[in-house]
C-alpha cells in the first residue's frame, strides 16, 4: 500500500503540468457547482420565505369589517388552494403603523384606527394559485382594494427556474470536461508506464493491483480539485457576509448561519459541504480514471 502511494505521487510529480491541468479542470468544475448549489439552495429559501408571507393583501371598504373578511375566508378556504389567511382589524393596522414609524412622532399623531382599512391576508398553496383566487377576492362584498406584488412572485419564479435550468446545464458541460482531462491524463500516464505494466502482468501481478494506482490518482485530482473550490467559497461567503447579509438577512435560514460562524449549525453545515464536494470529486475522478484502464489496459 505504501509503496502504490509513493509511486502514485511520484507519477504526479514527474508530470506537473498535466497534474495542474486536471487539478485546475476539477478546481473549476467544483467551483462553480459549488456556487450553482449554494445559489439554488439560497434562492428555494428566500422563495419559500415569500411563500409563507401573505401573497395576497384584502383591504376592505370603510363600513366593511369582520364579517365581510369571515365570508371571504370561507369562500376561500374551500377552493383548497389557501394555506392560510389573517384578519387585521383596523385596531391592528394602527398597532402596525405605529410599530413601522416609531421613530417618527409626526406621523404617529396625524393618524387614527378610522382611517386606516381592516385587511385580510392570504396565502395560497402555492404561487401559481394567486392569479386564479385574485379575480374571486375582486368580486366579494365590501372589497376596496386587492394587493398582488404578482410580477415579484412571477420573477422569483422564473429566476428560480433559470437557476436551476442555466447553472445545471453548465456544471454538466463543466463535469464533462473534468471526466475528459482526467481520462486524457491518465491515459498518457499509462502510455508512459506501457513497459512497467507489461512486465507486471508477466510477473502475475493481479488486475486490482495495477488498476488501483491510477483510480487513486484519479480520485486525488478529484479530492483536491474540490476541496480547493470548497475554501474559494467559504473565503467569498466570509468577504462578502456584511452585504450578503443586508440584502438576505431577512431569511431566517441565512441569517442564522451567516450571524453565527461558529456555531455548531454553521460548522456542520461547512463541514458537510466539503465532504459532499470532496466524496463527489473522488467519484468524478475515479470513473474518469476507470473509463481510460478500461481502454487501454486488457487482461
Amino acid at each position: 500500500m505504501k509503496k502504490n502511494t509513493n509511486s502514485i505521487w511520484t507519477h504526479m510529480r514527474r508530470s506537473p503540468y498535466q497534474t495542474l491541468a486536471a487539478v485546475l479542470t476539477m478546481f473549476l468544475t467544483f467551483l462553480l457547482g459549488g456556487v450553482f448549489a449554494i445559489t439554488t439552495g439560497t434562492s428555494l429559501a428566500i422563495l419559500q420565505y415569500f411563500e409563507g408571507k401573505p401573497q395576497l393583501t384584502v383591504f376592505f371598504m370603510e363600513k366593511a369589517g369582520k364579517a365581510e373578511a369571515e365570508a371571504l375566508k370561507i369562500n376561500l378556504e374551500r377552493t383548497g388552494k389557501v394555506a392560510s389567511t389573517k384578519f387585521v382589524s383596523k385596531e391592528d393596522a394602527l398597532g402596525i403603523y405605529k410599530e413601522q414609524n416609531k421613530n417618527d412622532p409626526l406621523l404617529l399623531e396625524m393618524v387614527t384606527a378610522d382611517i386606516l382599512p381592516a385587511s385580510l391576508e392570504v396565502t395560497a398553496t402555492e404561487p401559481k394559485f394567486l392569479s386564479e383566487l385574485e379575480p374571486m377576492i375582486k368580486k366579494a362584498d365590501g372589497v376596496e382594494e386587492v394587493v398582488f406584488q404578482r410580477d415579484v412572485v412571477d420573477a422569483l419564479l422564473s429566476w428560480t427556474n433559470a437557476i436551476r435550468i442555466v447553472g445545471g446545464t453548465l456544471a454538466v458541460l463543466l463535469a464533462i470536461d473534468s471526466l475528459l482531462i482526467i481520462m486524457t491524463v491518465i491515459g498518457l500516464k499509462i502510455a508512459m508506464k506501457k513497459e512497467e505494466i507489461e512486465i507486471l502482468k508477466l510477473i502475475g501481478a493481479s488486475q486490482r493491483y495495477i488498476r488501483k494506482p491510477f483510480i487513486i490518482e484519479g480520485g486525488i485530482y478529484g479530492v483536491v480539485g474540490a476541496s480547493l473550490a470548497w475554501l474559494v467559497i467559504i473565503v467569498l461567503i466570509l468577504i462578502f457576509r456584511t452585504p450578503i447579509l443586508s440584502f438576505l438577512g431577512v431569511i431566517p435560514g441565512i441569517n442564522t448561519i451567516l450571524m453565527n460562524p461558529l456555531s455548531s449549525m454553521t460548522l456542520l453545515s461547512i463541514g458537510g459541504f466539503l465532504v459532499v464536494l470532496s466524496v463527489t470529486g473522488f467519484l468524478l475522478g475515479a470513473i474518469g480514471s476507470l473509463i481510460t484502464i478500461g481502454r487501454y489496459i486488457k487482461f
